[in-house]
């Protein structure tokens, strides 16, 4: 395939996927179909498909676009600072910003990938690559902060970080509060209250608790 060749097909991908998004917004997920899609996007249905096997694969691209789009916007916050509360912060805040265009049609989507078995689920096997990209810029967080942590707990902490996120996104998805000030609340409030309560992992007498928080964390893991 020749390079004007491909870049031609990355363009209609990219007019497919920016084509659902708009749609998704206006319409909501669940009453926009693959043909609509194609023909707001001036290509044929079975060109669609080709680039994209269904809805769901599109959604799965716009978790790696977003993740994308994530993980370049935070990279100047974790290459400046060491503290973790700014750090984590400024993290999830970013997230707010870049997740921001999406709001609109978030409460509609999410009836679908609430469902555990949906493939859109966060948790599901399809979303893994999403999944893991967020799990690693907290990984970053983690790592790159001035957090002094037992060794088990600092490798688990990515994924709780995760975890945390994700309880945020479901704030945020039922947030009407104008400039979404509640979810910027919470975030600003939850964070320095998670940061005190690692610091306080380094004491001798909260070592066992540690040790049952982590064990308990990977004898549920899947």
């Amino acid at each position: 395939m020749t390079d004007s060749a491909t870049a031609k097909g990355e363009q209609t991908r990219e007019l497919i996927l920016s084509t659902a998004l708009r749609l998704f917004r206006e319409q909501g997920y669940g009453k926009t179909t693959m043909r609509a899609i194609a023909t707001e996007a001036g290509v044929s249905v079975g060109n669609a498909y080709y680039y994209y096997g269904s809805k769901e694969h599109l959604m799965q691209a716009y978790y790696d676009h977003l993740q994308e789009q994530h993980r370049e916007a935070v990279e100047s916050i974790l290459s400046s600072e060491k503290a973790f509360v700014p750090r984590m912060t400024g993290v999830l805040r970013t997230w707010l910003d870049v997740a921001a265009p999406y709001h609109e049609f978030a409460g509609t989507f999410f009836k679908t990938a609430a469902d555990p078995k949906s493939p859109l689920s966060p948790f599901s096997a399809e979303s893994r690559p999403a999944r893991e990209a967020s799990v690693d810029v907290f990984r970053r967080v983690v790592e790159g902060s001035d957090l002094k942590l037992p060794a088990d707990l600092k490798a688990e902490l990515p994924e709780l970080l995760w975890l945390m996120e994700m309880g945020i996104v479901l704030f945020w998805v039922h947030d009407d509060s104008e400039d979404l000030r509640r979810t910027k609340a919470l975030i600003d409030r939850s964070v320095p209250l998670v940061d005190r309560l690692l610091r306080l992992t380094r004491i001798p007498g909260v070592r066992g608790v540690v040790n049952d928080i982590v064990g308990l964390i990977r004898a549920i893991r899947p």
